[in-house]
C-alpha cells in the first residue's frame, strides 16, 4: 500500500488501455486477473479484453480489485473487477467504458452494452473500502497492511512500534487450518504447548489466553478455539495489558471474526482426510433488508475424526450467528451468539524416561479407552458503536460466556514419577465436574472513545477507555488423592487397560469456588509528528481482587481475599523516512495472570517489562511486508508447576531474541509467509525457591525455530488456469521439558505440500483441494508443557476437500 501521505503527479492521468472500441463487443473473453493494486488490475483488465478503457488512476489510489477468473463479456469482467471498490464502469454516449466514483456513475443511468442500468450506491471512501476488502470472502491475499489488536484504533503496521503478525484467511484456507496450533505455526516465536489444550508459548512463555475481537475468550482450564468463523488471527508480540488487563507477557493472540456483509456470499465446504476425519463447514451472509440497515452471517462447522493413537477420537460443532444492526447513519450494533462443544476420547500422554520421553510407538496409548474430556461454553456479545461525527466515535462492548469442563482419565505420573527401567510407570486417576454442576462464568464490559484532532502540526488519534472483567468458577475434582483404588501400574512396553474408571467417593472429590473480578482505566495517544515521525504513549491502570474457598480432599476453608493495585505504562516511536522503510523502539509493562495460592498464601501477581526495537518494511506496492525485531522480556513470579496440583512463584525469568516475519506477494500468484525466531538466551535469573533452577534455560523455549509456506496459483496458463500449488517447512530446535534442564524434547523439521483446483461452475465456484502434512512421515514431539506430558505429532496425514462457493 502506497504511504498515506504520497500524492501521484498524475492525479488526473488519462489511461488508455489498446486500440479496441467498446461498441459491439459483446463477446467473451478469458480472464485471469489476481487481486492486486486497481490500477494494475485495471491494466491487466484492458490487455486481455482488448477493450478501450478510460479512467483516472488518482480514483484507484489505495484500493484493490476482487479476483476474475474465467470466460466474461468485458462489462461483465469489469463489474466483477470493481464489486469491492467505490466504483463503477459507465459506458458513454462514445462507447468508451470509463471507471468513475461511483457517485458520479449514479449520475449516468443509461443502459450499458449489457442492457442493464446501473443502480443508485452508496458511496464509501478509502477507508471503509479497505476495511471492506480486507472481509472480502474472494481476498487472496498473504498481506494485511492494517490490524487493530495492538492498539485497537485500526492503525497501519508500518507506524505501529510493536511487532504484530496477521495470519489472513487465505493463509488459513491453504492450508487447511482447524486449530489455533496449526495457525500460530505461521508467527515466529510461538510453539505449541501441552498438546490438545489449546496452550502455546510466545517469547518463551506459556500463554492459554485467546481473545476473540478484543474479548478474553478462553476458560482458564477449557480449551474452545475452533477457527470456523474466524476472519484472521493476529498475534501482538509482547504485553498487551496495558489495553486487556491481566495478560501474559508473552504476547497476545486476538482471533478476529467474520462480520456481516452487505453483499451476499454462501459456501459449503466438505472435509475429509486420514483416521476417518471428516468436516462439514457452512458460512453464509448478506443483507436482510433491501436498504442493508439488517445484515447477518452463520457460520456451522461440524467435525468427527480418530486419531493416530489408539482409543482417541475427537467430535466437535460449532455454531456462531451474528447480525447487525445500522440503527441510524451513525449507530450500528452487531450481536453475535457462539456455542462450541468440544469432546474428545483417549487423549493419551508420553511420560518421561531418563532425559527424554519414553520410547513408545506414535498409535500407543498409555492412557484408557475410556479417557473423555468435554468442552462446552456459550458466548453472548454486544457491540454498539455511535459516530458523534466523522472524527469521534464511542463504542460500548458486552460479552458473557459459561463454559463448562467434564472429565475422566487415567493418565501417566510423569516427571513426579518417571517410568522405571523395566517399563513400569505410575498412573493416577483425575476426574473433574463430578457433579455435573460445574461452571466458568466471565462478564465483560467496556467503554471506550476514540478520537481524531489537531494541535498545531501534530496530529492525534486519542483512545480513553475503562473495563471490567469477572470469573466466577465452580470446579468440583477427583484425583491425586491418598485413595489407593485411583492409583495403579501400566507398563509402557506391555500395557494392560482397565474396564472402567475406578469409583469416586464422596471423601475423595474437592470443591472449589472462586471470583475474580478487576477493572481498568486506559489511555492512550498516537500522535502523527513532521516528518513521518509517530509517538505512541499510553498508561493503564489496573485493580484486580480475588476471593476463594474450597472443602473436601485437601481439607477445606476460604483463602485470604486479595486485592492489587497496578499502573502499567507504554511507549514507544516509529520514524517512516520512506513510504517502504519504518524505523521502531518501544516499551511495555505489563499486569500479568493471577498466581492463585501457595498454602492458602496468595503469590504475588505476575509483573513483565519489555523493550524492542526494529524494522519493518513494504514492498511491490504494498503487497509485501516484513518486520525484524529484537526484544528483551522480563518476568516476575513466573507460575511454576512443582507436583501435581501445586505452583509456587519463581523469582525471575528473562528471553532475549531476534524474531523475523515475512509476508505477501513477491510476484502474481506467488505469496509467501515465512518465520524465524532465535532465542539465544530464555532462562531463570532468579529463584528463592528452587536455586538450582538459576540459569537454566526455560521449558518449550527453542532457541531456533522457524516455518516456510509458499503457494504458486498459475497466471495466464489455459491448461493449468485455476490451479494453485503449495509447499511448507516447520522446524523447531530442542526444546527442555521443565525449568532444570533435566529432560529434552529433541528438535524436529516436517515438510508440508498442497494442491487446489478451481472451476467456474454457473455463478458457483467450486474448489477442490489436497493437503499432504508431515509428508516425510517424522516422528517428533509436537508438543509439551512444563513438568507434564509430552505428546507425538501426527503422522504423514492427507486431508481434502470440496468446497462450493457464490
Amino acid at each position: 500500500m502506497s504511504h498515506p501521505n504520497y500524492k501521484p503527479s498524475f492525479a488526473a492521468l488519462l489511461a488508455v488501455l489498446l486500440a479496441q472500441n467498446a461498441h459491439g463487443d459483446s463477446s467473451k473473453h478469458s480472464f485471469n486477473i489476481p487481486a492486486q493494486p486497481l490500477n494494475r488490475a485495471l491494466l491487466a483488465f484492458g490487455k486481455q479484453s482488448g477493450q478501450q478503457l478510460m479512467y483516472s488512476t488518482d480514483v484507484a489510489e489505495h484500493l484493490r480489485n476482487r479476483p476474475v477468473e474465467g470466460e466474461y463479456t468485458a462489462t461483465e469482467a469489469v463489474n466483477l473487477l470493481l464489486a469491492a471498490a467505490p466504483l463503477q464502469a459507465v459506458t458513454t454516449r462514445e462507447g468508451t467504458l470509463t471507471v468513475r466514483p461511483k457517485a458520479m456513475a449514479v449520475a449516468d443511468t443509461r443502459p450499458t452494452q449489457e442492457g442493464a442500468t446501473l443502480p443508485q450506491v452508496k458511496v464509501t471512501g478509502k477507508a471503509e473500502d479497505a476495511a471492506a476488502w480486507a472481509t472480502d470472502p474472494y481476498n487472496t491475499d498473504y498481506q494485511r497492511p492494517n490490524a487493530v489488536t495492538a492498539t485497537k484504533t485500526d492503525t497501519p503496521l508500518m507506524q505501529t512500534p510493536m511487532s504484530v503478525k496477521i495470519v489472513p484467511q487465505q493463509v488459513l484456507k491453504d492450508q487447511q487450518v482447524i486449530t489455533v496450533d496449526q495457525a500460530l505455526r505461521n508467527v515466529s516465536g510461538v510453539v505449541s504447548g501441552a498438546g490438545g489444550t489449546g496452550t502455546f508459548f510466545i517469547r518463551g512463555f506459556g500463554n492459554y489466553n485467546i481473545y476473540r475481537d478484543g474479548f478474553l475468550n478462553r476458560s482458564e482450564w477449557a480449551h474452545t478455539e475452533d477457527l470456523e468463523n474466524v476472519e484472521q488471527v493476529e498475534v501482538l508480540k509482547g504485553p498487551g495489558s496495558i489495553l486487556y488487563g491481566r495478560t501474559e507477557p508473552g504476547g497476545l493472540v486476538n482471533f478476529v471474526t467474520k462480520k456481516p456483509l452487505d453483499t451476499p456470499y454462501y459456501s459449503l465446504r466438505q472435509q475429509f482426510g486420514s483416521f476417518d476425519h471428516y468436516r462439514t463447514s457452512v458460512d453464509a451472509t448478506g443483507p436482510l433488508t433491501a436498504n442493508q440497515d439488517l445484515a447477518y452471517r452463520f457460520n456451522l462447522g461440524y467435525q468427527s475424526n480418530n486419531t493416530f493413537q489408539e482409543f482417541g477420537g475427537n467430535e466437535r460443532t460449532f455454531v456462531a450467528p451474528s447480525v447487525r444492526w445500522n440503527i441510524t447513519d451513525r449507530t450500528t450494533t452487531t450481536a453475535r451468539i457462539e456455542y462450541s462443544d468440544i469432546k474428545e476420547l483417549g487423549n493419551g500422554t508420553v511420560p518421561l524416561m531418563g532425559n527424554r520421553p519414553a520410547p513408545i510407538p506414535r498409535s500407543r496409548n498409555l492412557g484408557e479407552r475410556w479417557n473423555f474430556q468435554e468442552d462446552e461454553y456459550v458466548m453472548v456479545s454486544l457491540n454498539t458503536e455511535h459516530a458523534f461525527n466523522d472524527n469521534w466515535k464511542l463504542r460500548h462492548r458486552f460479552n458473557f460466556t459459561n463454559y463448562t469442563l467434564t472429565m475422566s482419565g487415567q493418565k501417566p505420573d510423569g516427571n513426579w514419577s518417571p517410568v522405571q527401567a523395566n517399563g513400569d510407570q505410575t498412573r493416577f486417576f483425575f476426574a473433574q465436574n463430578t457433579d455435573g454442576n460445574d461452571y466458568q462464568h466471565n462478564f465483560f464490559n467496556a467503554l471506550e472513545l476514540t478520537g481524531k484532532f489537531d494541535t498545531g502540526l501534530f496530529k492525534h488519534t486519542l483512545l480513553v477507555g475503562g473495563d471490567y472483567y469477572r470469573t466466577d468458577s465452580r470446579a468440583t475434582m477427583a484425583g491425586f488423592g491418598a485413595n489407593p483404588n485411583q492409583y495403579d501400574t501400566i507398563n509402557i512396553y506391555h500395557p494392560s487397560h482397565l474396564a472402567g474408571p475406578p469409583a469416586i467417593l464422596p471423601a475423595d472429590v474437592t470443591y472449589y469456588e472462586k471470583t475474580l473480578p478487576w477493572f481498568g482505566l486506559y489511555a492512550q495517544d498516537q500522535i502523527q509528528l513532521p516528518y513521518h515521525v509517530h509517538v505512541l504513549a499510553g498508561l493503564r491502570y489496573d485493580n484486580a481482587e480475588s476471593a476463594s474457598s474450597s472443602s473436601g480432599e485437601y481439607g477445606g476453608g476460604r483463602d485470604p481475599d486479595t486485592s492489587f493495585d497496578q499502573v502499567s505504562p507504554r511507549g514507544g516511536v516509529v520514524w517512516q523516512p520512506l513510504p517502504e522503510l519504518s524505523l521502531y523502539g518501544s516499551y511495555t509493562e505489563n499486569f500479568g495472570a493471577a498466581n492463585g495460592f501457595a498454602n492458602r498464601i496468595p503469590l504475588p501477581p505476575q509483573t513483565a517489562q519489555q523493550w524492542e526495537t526494529g524494522i519493518k518494511t513494504e514492498l511491490l506496492n504494498g503487497r509485501f511486508s516484513g518486520t525484524v525485531s529484537y526484544f528483551e522480556l522480563t518476568k516476575q513470579n513466573l507460575q511454576v508447576d512443582v507436583a501435581p496440583g501445586i505452583t509456587r512463584a519463581s523469582g525471575e525469568a528473562e528471553s532475549r531474541g531476534i524474531e523475523l516475519d515475512l509476508s505477501g506477494e513477491i510476484l502474481p500468484g506467488w505469496n509467501i509467509i515465512a518465520t524465524y525466531a532465535y532465542t539465544p538466551f530464555a532462562k531463570t535469573i532468579q529463584d528463592s525457591y528452587y536455586a538450582n533452577t538459576i540459569g537454566k534455560r526455560l521449558n518449550n523455549a527453542p532457541e531456533h525455530s522457524g516455518s516456510l509456506w509458499t503457494t504458486y496459483a498459475f497466471q495466464h496458463m489455459p491448461p493449468l488456469q485455476g490451479m494453485k500449488v503449495g509447499a511448507g517447512l516447520q522446524a523447531v530446535d530442542e526444546r527442555q521439558i521443565g525449568y532444570d534442564e533435566t529432560a529434552q524434547a529433541p528438535g524436529y523439521v516436517t515438510a508440508n505440500l498442497m494442491g487446489s483446483k478451481l472451476w467456474k461452475v454457473g455463478d458457483a465456484r467450486v474448489t477442490a483441494q489436497l493437503n499432504i502434512d508431515n509428508l516425510f512421515d517424522q516422528t517428533y514431539f509436537a508438543s509439551i508443557y512444563s513438568y507434564g506430558p509430552t505428546h507425538y505429532g501426527a503422522p504423514r496425514t492427507f486431508m481434502g476437500s470440496i468446497k462450493v462457493e457464490y
